[in-house]
């Protein structure tokens, strides 16, 4: 199926659709709807079928069909470089120019780089670019994907997402139309909710308060519920002892993902204000550990030490 856009965001799609220029800038907060929008844009502007009243594709001509297969020949999507050749987390997220340049991929990361994709006629009517994360542009990325916005081949569109629009190039800002994506009210998350199918035993509440408005959270309600639980089980065991602290988070490294930050943040959000800030401060010298490639078993278990400093648990 198509990737679901809120009904919140329906008016948007029409201000996106009838937007003039190569190049639309979605901003917003990540996860905050703007790759669903953009998808949606790029579907009604491929659609040869009857769209909707709000100008949504129709979802079943044979266009829509590829795209909601996750093949459509028409789209290219990139995004920022999250691990290095050696399958380690990147020390820096990066969209490098070998991403737009054969040429420039010297280590052949890119089995597809923009400027030839863009080089090829359309299958439908018009090729698209959807670059998540325009902030992590490179500057020389940057400036050869200029060239292709002011002259692109076959009146190809890019769709650049961003979540910091004072990150990305200004160059790249102005020769965009800019649309910003706003978060969506908790009653408007619990409707998203109910529209999509997601785990059964996870609370919808804890789900919304950690999605804070962004409902691509929900397309991840599986990972986030796992992270959400393992998230609590660790908070738990930081006033049961030491080593319980310690074996808990020796678990929390070994699930380790990017949900797992944000589960934490949202079960400590109850603690009270001074104890939240040093659970934050202990995340976030976490965060810097992993990315400076430190021993991550160590790094967990300072985390946890100063996880229960935090909450003040060894004071006598």
């Amino acid at each position: 199926m198509l990737p679901t856009l809120p009904q919140a965001h329906l008016p948007l799609l029409e201000q996106a659709t009838a937007a003039r220029g190569n190049a639309l800038l979605l901003t917003g907060a990540e996860y905050g709807g703007q790759r669903a929008l953009a998808l949606a844009v790029f579907a009604a502007l491929n659609c040869t079928g009857q769209r909707g009243m709000g100008g949504e594709a129709c979802g079943v001509c044979p266009s829509c069909r590829g795209l909601a297969a996750g093949a459509h020949p028409d789209l290219l999507e990139l995004s920022p470089r999250e691990t290095t050749g050696t399958g380690r987390a990147a020390r820096r997220r990066i969209i490098p120019v070998g991403a737009v340049v054969q040429s420039r991929d010297d280590r052949r990361e890119y089995d597809t780089h923009v400027l030839e994709f863009l080089e090829v006629r359309p299958t439908y009517a018009r090729r698209a670019v959807l670059i998540r994360g325009a902030e992590f542009l490179g500057p020389e990325a940057a400036n050869a994907l200029l060239k292709l916005i002011e002259e692109p081949p076959h009146g190809a569109r890019f769709l650049l997402l961003a979540a910091d629009v004072r990150a990305v190039i200004p160059t790249i800002v102005s020769r965009s139309t800019r649309l910003s994506v706003p978060p969506l009210s908790d009653a408007a998350m619990h409707e998203e909710l109910a529209r999509r199918s997601g785990p059964d035993d996870l609370d919808p509440d804890e789900l919304v308060a950690l999605a804070a408005g962004r409902p691509e959270v929900l397309d991840h309600a599986a990972e986030v519920g796992t992270a959400l639980g393992q998230a609590a089980g660790f908070h738990m065991a930081l006033r049961e002892g030491m080593l319980p602290t310690l074996d808990a988070a020796a678990e929390l490294e070994s699930h380790w993902t990017p949900w797992h930050a944000e589960a934490l943040r949202s079960v400590w959000r109850a603690e009270p204000a001074p104890a939240r800030a040093g659970l934050d401060t202990a995340l976030a010298a976490l965060e810097r550990a992993l990315e400076a490639y430190a021993n991550p078993a160590l790094s967990f278990m300072v985390f946890g030490l100063a996880a229960r400093a935090a909450l003040g648990v060894d004071r006598a």
